[in-house]
């Protein structure tokens, strides 16, 4: 009985420090793994440990760089997904956000700065797996999907989503600094 009742105060501290927890000086833990849909439908959306530290990772290589560039608030709309929650929502089987390595930015929240800004710079400025020119237009993406691998070969593949008359995504390889 005593066990248990130790073992349960461990797991609360334990979900108290991940829901606290930085992952670089403006991101946190919480920002990245918020999902109104997770709540509404009562399914966690809590990282392992391996997880945590791709987030990690992403926050330092790829989120706090572009953060401090524009020295502006930068919306986290997406980020780490449980496997269920990922179904739920219609994700792809393959998607790196179960895995943590993936963000999705969407700096029109706080406008003060557009998605097209934030594509370019770390198109520009920073080493990623895949950087993605969410749906939109030819001048802005509704937003940004970035993944960055730090324990493998991130291969800087550029795309952009788009819908078919079908209402299917496809993606177009898209390259070059001139974007």
């Amino acid at each position: 009985m005593i066990w248990r009742k130790i073992n349960t105060l461990q797991i609360s501290d334990r979900k108290n420090s991940l829901i606290k927890m930085k992952l670089s000086k403006n991101l946190s833990l919480k920002e990245c793994t918020k999902s109104i849909t997770a709540e509404r439908l009562g399914i966690k959306n809590d990282p392992d440990e391996w997880a945590t530290e791709n987030l990690r990772a992403i926050a330092e290589h790829v989120f706090q760089p572009l953060r401090d560039a524009f020295k502006r608030p930068i919306y986290v709309s997406s980020g780490y997904r449980s496997p269920e929650l990922n179904t739920a929502i219609g994700g792809s089987k393959r998607s790196q956000h179960v895995e943590g390595r993936a963000l999705d930015l969407d700096a029109d929240v706080f406008g003060r700065c557009t998605n097209a800004e934030v594509f370019r710079w770390i198109l520009n400025n920073v080493t990623f797996d895949q950087l993605i020119w969410e749906f939109g237009d030819d001048d802005s993406p509704d937003w940004v999907h970035v993944s960055f691998v730090y324990d493998g070969i991130n291969r800087g593949r550029c795309l952009r989503a788009r819908r078919d008359d079908k209402g299917e995504t496809y993606y177009e390889v898209i390259f070059g600094k001139g974007l």
